[in-house]
């Protein structure tokens, strides 16, 4: 790009940061000196490819979505939190909020994961364990006590029961009052992920769609501020893959959400900027920084030329980011602190909207209220005392961090024509599904996974703590237990519920929602009244696996 080319991008930047608003903020150093909010070429410079680098707040948004960077709204400090019932984590929450955290994002517990309630036999051992129980509308009702859900932005990180999940928040938040029209946050949603990593479905892939799909439609129709789907890369990087792979999957995973919108009529326009994304803060820095950069340059460019779109905040990827839970280790945890703070810089520098920080004893068990705290703290030490929000994309232009950006960017590339080439019709979601169905992702991430063990084996990756410097003087952390007595409550509050329930309501919502299940219609609306009469999801989820049947991955060898 020329001189002259550059020169009117940076008015047109100067323009749009003129028009926004700011903080009333101190944007000095420490030492006093006034930074500009945004730095590029010096002027009457030719830089070649600058087009791919640009300025704040335009296509291709390398460098972030708005013109005034973090100068106009810093990240939301949305901490994940759950364990043992709802009124422990709704305590849990209201200390997060208390000290300053800007959102919540709820932890669930494996059988609400997968699909159960608490007093199922699959249940047994794992109520409460590592996140939150909920059985039923009443235990959101009891999560958010004293919180009022339409003034805060809340996360739901559960992909398979998902959808009856956020129905069980929308009556909460009716029983609070709440417009619903009005609320907004991000639930997860994301079934692609489960298949190629984290394992947590419930039934195969189309009914899994069915369902996203009817969120989709329904959110963007009755609640157009919330986000129905969060894309995870988060657990695709927590099992092995390289930041190139985890970016490439996440991608292409949206794509594919994409196109299910698109199938079902949907104006791309209106639709994706409910879309999210979730990635992993990995603990190399500049690589973290780039992969995010390089997100957000790719999505914009395949939104706009493959899909369609045409409407600017259906070109921006928004995503949350979490610290890495792998780069955590149990020897010397103490170290963790200062593996999370590098990793929540590389997020804050790649441009988050969101942040989560890990606790230094979450490889142990689920964080205590110190603990927790100091996650908190990490990330307002980054946004209060170091500078680093006074600029946007600061280490735009840096040749290093460029380089890799393209570098993460082309190898993203290379994976989205493999997966096109594996479908049958060159669409991304056929590619996607056949992966899925020959164990592609799976032998991808397991060669990965299994080249950085052998690397760390020998001694030429290297952990603080584990395989050098490893003396010490650290002291047994006292970490977080939840009782046996948490399932035995929880079990008993639930019989309880149930006895006190209209039995002929349940029966009949049940049977209303399997026949929405067999129709074409929407079955938003039918589980919305399975959740009013409190039918549990356990119910709900059973009822759609002897409707659906159940997946079981194809065993390989």
């Amino acid at each position: 790009m020329d001189a002259r080319e550059i020169a009117a991008g940076r008015e047109r930047w100067q323009k749009r940061y003129d028009a926004a608003r700011t903080r009333d903020a101190d944007f000095t150093t420490l030492s006093g000196m006034t930074v500009e909010p945004a730095y590029g070429p010096p002027e009457d410079t030719d830089v070649p490819g600058f087009e791919r680098i640009g300025w704040p707040g335009e296509f291709p948004y390398t460098r972030g979505l708005y013109p005034t960077g973090y100068r106009g709204r810093t990240w939301t400090i949305r901490q994940f939190a759950g364990f043992g019932n709802a009124q422990q984590t709704n305590e849990r929450y209201k200390m997060i909020l208390g000290a300053g955290g800007g959102g919540l994002s709820v932890a669930f517990d494996m059988p609400t994961l997968m699909g159960r309630d608490s007093d199922e036999v699959q249940s047994l051992g794992e109520v409460g364990h590592c996140g939150v129980a909920i059985d039923s509308a009443a235990d959101m009702d009891v999560l958010f006590d004293g919180i009022d859900v339409a003034a805060v932005t809340t996360s739901m990180t559960i992909s398979g029961p998902a959808v009856p999940i956020f129905c069980m928040y929308l009556v909460a938040a009716e029983r609070q009052g709440a417009d619903l029209s009005k609320l907004d946050g991000t639930l997860q949603t994301d079934i692609f992920k489960e298949y190629i990593a984290q394992k947590e479905w419930l039934f195969g892939p189309e009914p899994h769609l069915r369902l996203i799909g009817d969120l989709m439609e329904y959110c963007a129709r009755e609640i157009p501020k919330y986000k129905p789907l969060s894309v995870s890369g988060y657990h695709i990087r927590e099992a092995g893959a390289t930041a190139a792979q985890e970016l490439a999957y996440t991608l292409a995973d949206g794509f594919g959400y994409v196109e299910l919108g698109q199938s079902r009529g949907l104006d791309v326009n209106r639709f994706a900027p409910g879309l999210s994304f979730f990635f992993d803060a990995h603990v190399d820095f500049f690589e973290e920084i780039a992969k995010f950069r390089a997100a957000r340059r790719i999505w914009a460019r395949w939104l706009r030329d493959v899909y369609g779109a045409t409407d600017e905040k259906a070109l921006w990827l928004k995503f949350h980011t979490q610290t890495a839970g792998v780069s955590l280790t149990a020897q010397q945890p103490v170290n963790n602190v200062v593996r999370t703070a590098i990793e929540a810089l590389a997020a804050v520098l790649g441009g988050t909207n969101s942040l989560h920080t890990n606790a230094l004893d979450e490889t142990l068990a689920l964080p205590t209220d110190e603990t927790a705290e100091i996650a908190l703290r990490t990330q307002q030490v980054i946004m209060e005392e170091t500078g680093v929000i006074n600029v946007a994309d600061p280490l735009g232009g840096s040749w290093f961090v460029e380089a890799l950006t393209d570098k993460i960017e082309a190898e993203a590339e290379r994976v989205f024509a493999r997966i096109r080439d594996m479908g049958s019709d060159g669409t991304i979601t056929s590619g996607i599904l056949r992966g899925i169905e020959d164990g592609w992702f799976m032998a991808e991430i397991a060669d990965s996974a299994f080249i950085y063990q052998k690397a760390l084996e020998a001694g030429d990756k290297r952990i603080v703590g584990v395989n050098v410097h490893t003396n010490t003087n650290a002291k047994d952390l006292e970490i977080l237990r939840v009782s046996h007595e948490v399932e035995q409550e929880q079990k008993r509050v639930l019989a309880e519920r149930k006895a006190g329930r209209d039995e002929t309501a349940v029966k009949a919502a049940i049977e209303r929602l399997i026949a929405a299940s067999k129709s074409d219609e929407n079955m938003i609306p039918a589980m919305l009244d399975a959740c009013r009469v409190e039918t549990t999801l356990g119910e709900i989820c059973n009822a759609l696996r002897a409707e659906w049947g159940v997946y079981r991955e194809p065993a390989r060898f």
